[in-house]
């Protein structure tokens, strides 16, 4: 039996990280229009699901607890993104089957992955926030 050659596998932050290949043999390109990556990519830059991730990063809540969590979201808005967590499996929903319906939402697997990284988006966001805001500030006062 031959085995293939293996390459080593890229170090986090690398320039060249380790790429899935696609079903049609193609290595995924979020640079690609028509690479599926790019709705994981969606997924993953919006707002929502970076707090949903993040809250979810300490454990199993119910949909109330994930709404008093974070502030600003609407159920509306917290039911659309968790289904469509749900559907990429990066949460899972279990259903108690009690009455009233008790109904809880934790990362899977694959979503436990992606905590450190939507953590440091949001640490970014926190301790970059005022240089941001400044260069804001800069920007629109030369544009008067």
């Amino acid at each position: 039996m031959t085995q293939r050659p293996t390459r080593p596998r890229p170090r986090p932050g690398s320039r060249h990280p380790a790429r899935a290949r696609l079903t049609d043999g193609h290595l995924a390109n979020v640079y690609s229009a028509a690479c599926p990556s790019r709705q994981a990519l969606d997924r993953i830059a919006d707002k929502w699901t970076v707090l949903i991730i993040g809250a979810l990063e300490r454990g199993p809540l119910r949909f109330g607890q994930l709404r008093d969590a974070i502030d600003g979201i609407s159920e509306k808005m917290l039911t659309q993104t968790l289904r469509s967590l749900e559907r990429d499996g990066l949460v899972a929903r279990q259903d108690h089957g009690t009455t009233p319906p008790q109904v809880d939402y934790r990362l899977t697997a694959l979503g436990t992955t992606l905590a450190a990284p939507v953590a440091a988006v949001r640490a970014w966001a926190e301790r970059y926030i005022v240089e941001v805001e400044d260069a804001r500030t800069a920007h629109d006062l030369g544009q008067g």
